[in-house]
């Protein structure tokens, strides 16, 4: 009988591979489009106009995020972050601004740390939590936005017209 308390498991190993985990063991390595985003990762840096910022991490483990966000019209339309961490924390972030980037607000909320290792196509386990700071930085960014922006009322907000 299969054990359904490793489902969860399924979402950090690439789908090509989901059997050979299933048989073999966890993912233990780094894939291509991992070490592609930890050697270059996109949308580095930051913004001094930013509408939403956000801060995450604890410094003294290691893994520190900040992260900032451009709207327009209720689109990201600009986003970016500086990473300290693992190889798997920098991928990670890289690949949740590559994701957020282009959507509405109300999409990027809706991504989460599976989507991140997914788009990776896995991640090792023993990483995983790694992922939590690309999408924890962009929903805190996003609520860091929201609160600035409060006070627009749903007439002007563009997401919200017809």
């Amino acid at each position: 009988m299969k054990n359904d308390m490793h489902d969860w498991k399924k979402a950090y190993a690439p789908a090509a591979q989901q059997e050979f985990e299933e048989h073999q063991g966890p993912v233990l390595f780094y894939n291509e489009t991992v070490i592609d985003h930890f050697t270059n990762p996109r949308n580095v840096g930051e913004m001094a106009d930013a509408d939403g910022y956000a801060l995450i991490g604890d410094p003294s483990c290691g893994d520190q995020m900040k992260l900032w966000i451009k709207v327009e019209q209720g689109i990201l339309v600009d986003i970016k972050f500086k990473s300290f961490g693992c190889p798997g924390a920098i991928a990670t972030s890289s690949m949740a601004t590559v994701l957020a980037k282009g959507k509405s607000i109300s999409e990027a909320k809706k991504l989460t740390d599976d989507d991140v290792i997914r788009a990776l196509g896995g991640i090792p386990e023993n990483k995983a939590h790694c992922s939590l700071m690309g999408v924890g930085a962009l929903h805190a960014a996003i609520r860091d936005y929201e609160q600035r922006h409060a006070n627009v009322s749903p007439e002007s907000d563009s997401e919200h017209a017809p």
